[in-house]
């Protein structure tokens, strides 16, 4: 008896990792060739909404059995928040901030779909202070994918959530995932038109500020990493979460 609900539980968690893949690499991903291609870029708040909306599901797939409690649904908003006010706080230093760093947080802490919807909702929400445009689904999506990797690597063991590989995945995540996606973004929106020359230009530009937001997310990741996740681990224990 005790296998069978062992194996049930299993067949869920898998089927939601089915359905958190498969909406975070192909149907957003999609949602945001749509608006390049057939809006011109004009279409990025529709997008950025469909974005929020499908990154919600997998996040309340984990409830599937029961209605998420309140204070669950607040500890996200709250990390959200954090993520918000700590870009926002750093807006005298560009490229110097811990968003990434609280959004890692977050996935290995509660998880891919939690690392997901943080790093989706945070550029969103603080692009209302930083202004809103077609880089904005570019964002989410690349922050949120950064979320949702750490809680595949983290959360699920295999990697172990200490200061060096936290800073080390951090980094290469910034360096690797969310530069080159956001330059990806401006090179194609580059009014000049596409071209190797437009591609070198804006890749090479970009490349300087991607070195100092993965040295900045390294050097936040290497101080503050072990105590929020101590203290959020502290939070679930406390609430049942």
């Amino acid at each position: 008896m005790r296998r069978e609900v062992v194996t049930d539980t299993e067949r869920r968690r898998a089927g939601r990792t089915t359905v958190a893949i498969v909406l975070i690499l192909l149907c957003i991903p999609a949602l945001i060739a749509v608006n390049l291609f057939f809006m011109r870029d004009r279409g990025y708040y529709p997008t950025a909404l469909a974005i929020v909306g499908l990154s919600l599901i997998p996040f309340f797939l984990l409830y599937e059995r029961r209605k998420p409690m309140a204070r669950e649904l607040v500890l996200v908003a709250s990390l959200i928040a954090i993520a918000v006010v700590s870009r926002a706080a750093f807006f005298m230093l560009p490229q110097v901030k811990p968003l990434a760093a609280v959004i890692i947080i977050a996935g290995v802490s509660l998880g891919v779909e939690a690392g997901f919807i943080t790093g989706a909702l945070a550029a969103f929400v603080s692009n209302f202070i930083f202004g809103q445009g077609p880089w904005t689904p570019w964002q989410m999506f690349a922050l949120g994918l950064i979320g949702f990797l750490a809680g595949v690597l983290f959360r699920a063991g295999r990697l172990p959530a200490k200061r060096a590989p936290l800073a080390i995945f951090g980094g290469m995540a910034v360096l690797i995932l969310y530069g080159p996606i956001v330059d990806t973004a401006a090179f194609l929106i580059f009014p000049q038109g596409l071209s190797w020359h437009t591609a070198a230009l804006v890749y090479l530009s970009g490349l300087p500020f991607n070195i100092i937001h993965a040295v900045s997310t390294v050097a936040f990741l290497l101080i503050f990493a072990p105590f929020m996740i101590e203290k959020l681990d502290r939070v679930k224990r406390k609430f049942g979460l």
